[in-house]
């Protein structure tokens, strides 16, 4: 497939409320550019019981790659499985040790210097809009096999703010804290990079106080929404 029908979840009321999140796209759009699936956004009017609807929807580029998951293990070895998993295996010199050696480490290279361009995107798109995609989403963040991350939710985005209120979305899900922290994760251990606790957002954001009301917040979402909840990882 080359592209992707996706249909926005939320029914906008007013005209207004749906340019508003085609202006979200757009500035999506202008931070991470390449880091992110291309997509066409329109608006159309859904007929339903004699009542019109406005709907958002994308054409979305298909993009073919491994999930690529902050919680999970990212070291040499595992970014390496992830390759070898859409790489043909017999293109693999897995009989040549040294050679298979040498590819881990080229791999890792070039998947942690794309990193470091896509995370830099998002960082800057924190600290200028002081909005942050969903990054904390199971396969909302693939792996290509030219190494590349992309970011393949580009509609859910969440506000970020360093007050004391941990706001969560419609479903109940603080996904702007999970977010926050899935990007931590992944310059910690795509970049090599120390937490940094003077950082004015990972500051607040990841204070352990706060992480646990976080994680209370989630076993409330994952009691109350039961397999409908898959869609983000149980901490």
């Amino acid at each position: 497939p080359l592209k992707m029908l996706r249909i926005f979840r939320t029914r906008f009321d007013r005209l207004e409320d749906a340019k508003h999140e085609l202006d979200c796209v757009k500035m999506v759009e202008k931070y991470l550019g390449p880091t992110m699936a291309r997509s066409s956004e329109f608006l159309v009017d859904y007929e339903m019981h004699g009542k019109y609807e406005t709907l958002l929807c994308g054409l979305q580029e298909y993009v073919e790659g491994e999930i690529l998951d902050p919680w999970g293990s990212l070291d040499k070895h595992s970014l390496w499985a992830l390759f070898c998993r859409m790489a043909d295996r017999d293109s693999v010199q897995t009989d040549d040790r040294i050679r298979e050696k040498e590819a881990q480490i080229d791999w890792a290279e070039n998947v942690r210097k794309r990193a470091l361009r896509a995370l830099a995107q998002i960082r800057k798109m924190v600290a200028e809009a002081r909005f942050i995609p969903d990054l904390a989403g199971v396969g909302n963040l693939l792996l290509t096999r030219s190494g590349e991350m992309k970011l393949v939710d580009i509609n859910n985005i969440s506000r970020v703010s360093c007050e004391a209120t941990i706001l969560c979305d419609d479903k109940g899900y603080p996904v702007c804290d999970k977010s926050v922290e899935a990007l931590s994760l992944l310059e910690q251990k795509l970049l090599g990079c120390s937490l940094n606790k003077m950082d004015p957002v990972y500051g607040v954001f990841l204070d352990p106080g706060r992480m646990k009301e976080v994680r209370a917040l989630e076993k409330i979402f994952h009691r109350s929404m039961g397999p409908a909840g898959s869609s983000y990882p149980v901490s």
